[in-house]
């Protein structure tokens, strides 16, 4: 019983470290050791324009027929760009002429991160200067040699469709947010043939959401009948996570009220999954492009019917995600509007909750968000308390602590008593090594006597396991981490510890615990429970120092209150 409980114990910590493990591989990019290697797809060329017309699906929609838009009609002649580039406060955007497309954004408050080695941290930290962000700003569109991810917009089933491939000019005005003024605006506009449209971008001070107006003027006498415009998203295949057990996602989603936060993979559209997993029309919801710290997303919180659509190009192997609406018909010499909201910048869970319902799930915790989410919240209130987000870790984990204190107090109990009965133990299985059955007979006899349970130390820590993986899940996820410092040497709490003390603590409490828990009986058992801590330490260096922070935090409680049980019930802590 005794080597069954052992067995179980470890069973759940080298399980619980391996998926700890393949998880943050696969969300800094790296294969993971369940699959295949990451995702690497080749986009499109630097500023190319794509070679086919929008998908969007055809659909009914308020009585209007909402087919897709016509790539004969679509696609003109080859015209030269002229790019755009506009600055805020926390962004700088850069808008193709072509379809007024907005193919890079630099979200200036987020710097790229650069991890130094060991020699370079010790002089930056005699130096003053900092690990971890570099000058060069975190790029969340972009369109190059090296990546595709755009916002693009149009408007079709008109005289003269005006898609993300048709040229548009732009229109005068200040490219930059200037002191004392809160808003930005750039502005496109189509010829003057058929249906001509000005789309125009507002932004904000100190927000990454966008205004997006589309302004239609029917230059023609005859009436256009449900002119319909389309909001996408287009990025190539190249992941920064992948689903998985405590692991990041990237990759479209979408939100309805009926159908709520729905993730589509990259491997289901590519398998022709994609149709089946999410509603088709609806009369509210938005759709995303998520990857890990940040999202883009186009919504329209009006109620209002739409249509989604979900697919690749299969020339261009770029994913999209989209959503159409049908608008009312457009006499001859009128004008009509339709207004929609572009965000694009990091996954702040709060803000993101403030925008639109359900955003806030872009926000990936894996399948046990129920548990996330409260421990989020309250991560957040400590930082709002403490200032710091490395003591808010802190905190929390000794507020889980607090609530676990009788289940704990149970497990280490247990272990305290079997570590009592140890040596009758050991001399019992020396003494009858040769009946094995005499000696699970007598050791039981010793179990009922002393009133322990070798089982007993392993339901407490079966039963919190789930909370400690949802709290990994929060710490990885958590955008504000990103840059975040705790104490003089760690700078990004993101970012594995530069001079790896965190890690080599991390190790030295771990065998603390081993010697305050019983020793087994079986010599090879005793020295595995040596040695295993010594080998997963190793992939503390390479964690975040925010996730190895917490699990220090823990064993250091977690010694403690053995320790004193330990004393309480008389028994050697030696």
């Amino acid at each position: 019983m005794t080597d069954m409980r052992r067995t179980l114990l470890w069973v759940v910590f080298v399980a619980s470290l391996f998926l700890l493990w393949d998880g943050w591989n696969k969300a800094n990019g790296r294969a993971s050791l369940f699959g295949g290697p990451v995702r690497q797809t080749v986009p499109a060329a630097a500023g190319a324009a794509p070679a086919s017309a929008p998908s969007v699906a055809a659909a009914t929609v308020a009585g209007g027929a909402a087919g897709a838009p016509a790539s004969t009609a679509a696609v003109p002649a080859p015209t030269p760009a002229q790019f755009v580039t506009v600055t805020t406060d926390v962004a700088k955007a850069t808008f193709s002429s072509i379809g007024g497309t907005l193919v890079r954004l630099e979200l200036l408050k987020h710097k790229e991160q650069h991890e130094r080695g060991v020699w370079d941290s010790i002089v930056g930290l005699i130096s003053g200067g900092s690990q971890g962000p570099s000058d060069s700003n975190v790029v969340l569109f972009d369109r190059s040699a090296e990546r595709t991810y755009v916002a693009e917009s149009g408007l079709v089933d008109v005289p003269s469709p005006v898609t993300h491939l048709t040229p548009m000019q732009p229109v005068a005005g200040e490219r930059e947010l200037k002191a004392g003024s809160d808003e930005l605006t750039v502005a496109f506009e189509s010829a003057d043939q058929g249906v001509k449209l000005v789309k125009t971008y507002t932004f904000h001070r100190g927000s990454y959401l966008v205004d997006v107006r589309f302004a239609l003027k029917n230059l023609g006498t005859e009436t256009v009948p449900a002119p319909r415009v389309y909001l996408q998203l287009k990025r190539d295949g190249q992941t920064i996570g992948s689903s998985g057990v405590a692991s990041t996602y990237t990759g479209p989603a979408l939100y309805t009220e009926a159908g709520k936060f729905k993730k589509i993979s990259f491997e289901d559209i590519d398998k022709n999954k994609a149709a089946a997993e999410y509603e088709k029309t609806a009369n509210d919801g938005w759709t995303a492009m998520v990857q890990h710290y940040f999202v883009a997303a186009w919504l329209h919180t009006a109620a209002q019917p739409r249509v989604f659509d979900i697919n690749k190009d299969p020339e261009l192997r770029l994913y999209n995600i989209n959503m159409s609406f049908v608008l009312p018909t457009l006499a001859g010499g009128a004008s009509a509007q339709f207004d929609s909201q572009l965000y694009a910048g990091p996954q702040e869970e709060k803000r993101l909750a403030e925008l639109a319902p359900g955003l806030e799930f872009v926000k990936d915790y894996g399948w046990l968000t129920p548990l996330a989410k409260p421990l989020f919240w309250l991560l957040f209130k400590l930082h709002g308390v403490i200032g710091n987000w490395g003591w808010a870790i802190v905190a929390l984990v000794v507020l889980l602590k607090i609530a676990f204190y009788w289940l704990n107090a149970s497990a280490y109990k247990s272990m305290a008593k079997m570590k009592a009965i140890n040596p009758r133990v050991m001399e019992l299985r020396e003494r009858l090594k040769d009946k094995p059955q005499q000696m699970q007979q007598e050791m039981m006899r010793i179990y009922r006597e002393e009133k322990v349970n070798p089982l007993g130390g392993c339901l407490p820590i079966v039963v919190q396991m789930p909370f400690f993986i949802a709290l990994y899940w929060v710490l990885l996820s958590t955008v504000e981490m990103r840059g975040a410092p705790w104490l003089g040497w760690i700078h990004d709490l993101s970012l594995r510890d530069p001079l790896y003390i965190l890690p080599l603590l991390m190790t030295g409490t771990s065998l603390v615990q081993v010697a305050l828990g019983a020793k087994p009986p079986d010599p090879v058992q005793a020295r595995m429970m040596w040695i295993m801590p010594l080998a997963f330490s190793v992939m503390f260096f390479v964690f975040p120092s925010g996730l190895v922070l917490y699990w220090l935090t823990n064993n250091i409680l977690s010694i403690a209150q053995q320790w004193f049980i330990n004393k309480r019930l008389g028994v050697s802590n030696r």
